[in-house]
């Protein structure tokens, strides 16, 4: 896996020149916070790239339950034991394969590589809300991707970890809207107006850098982000006509 570093954060890229798939290891006083699982297959890498950097994965947050976020989930805490998992509260519900939808939802079908039932041994020990705090990170609710959603902002220096809220690969967009050069995160997008709704929400918070799940992060994105709000903005407007 390729790493990439800025501050305290480590991003890890599983494929990069083919089908970039990224998580990031996030340095704390007590050791590293990973954030997502990537792909089957990386536990490996992932445990490679924390030796290098001397210091022990602690902790596993998971900013959705999608297979290419949650893949090597099981390897790691087979190896890791004592580090803490974390996950939304409504997305736990995705890890144990259960797609039904809640009454306020709506009867739009949850799409993506949701685990089967029983596919995922690993057990969450916290169920996150928005607001929470995970040493650095703030917890911020994302929805759209998927109904349970979340992000991730380091307070210390205002980077944001969005998961698939945004993809960067193929052009910055917001979940939902697809790019046709790397359309996999459209495609696996459960409902495009509450995507919107949460990509607002998270360029309010003025993130100084955007990390996604696919693609090389962005220094400075308020201006980009707002491009592809407003994008996605008119695509929607023209659709409802």
């Amino acid at each position: 896996m390729k790493m990439t570093k800025h501050q305290s954060i480590y991003q890890l890229t599983y494929l990069p020149n083919l089908f970039p798939v990224n998580c990031y290891l996030i340095e704390e006083e007590d050791g590293l916070t990973l954030i997502d699982a990537a792909m089957p297959g990386n536990a490996a890498a992932i445990l490679n790239a924390a030796s290098s950097i001397g210091k022990p994965i602690v902790r596993i947050v998971l900013t959705h339950a999608h297979s290419d976020h949650i893949g090597a989930l099981d390897a790691l805490k087979d190896k890791l034991p004592e580090a803490k998992v974390y996950i939304s509260e409504r997305d736990a519900r995705l890890l144990r394969g259960d797609r039904t939808l809640d009454p306020a939802e709506g009867n739009l079908p949850i799409k993506g590589g949701v685990p089967k039932p029983g596919a995922i041994r690993t057990v969450p020990d916290t169920l996150l809300r928005g607001g929470d705090r995970i040493g650095s990170l703030l917890a911020v609710t994302a929805p759209g991707h998927t109904p349970g959603s979340i992000a991730f902002l380091d307070t210390r220096g205002g980077e944001l970890i969005a998961g698939d809220a945004f993809q960067i690969r193929g052009g910055l967009a917001v979940s939902g809207q697809l790019q046709w050069r790397f359309p996999f995160p459209a495609l696996a997008t459960w409902n495009k107006q509450v995507a919107l709704d949460s990509a607002r929400k998270l360029k309010d918070l003025q993130p100084t850098l955007l990390a996604a799940g696919h693609g090389s992060w962005i220094h400075h994105p308020e201006e980009r982000m707002n491009l592809a709000i407003a994008a996605a903005e008119a695509r929607m407007a023209g659709a409802s006509r």
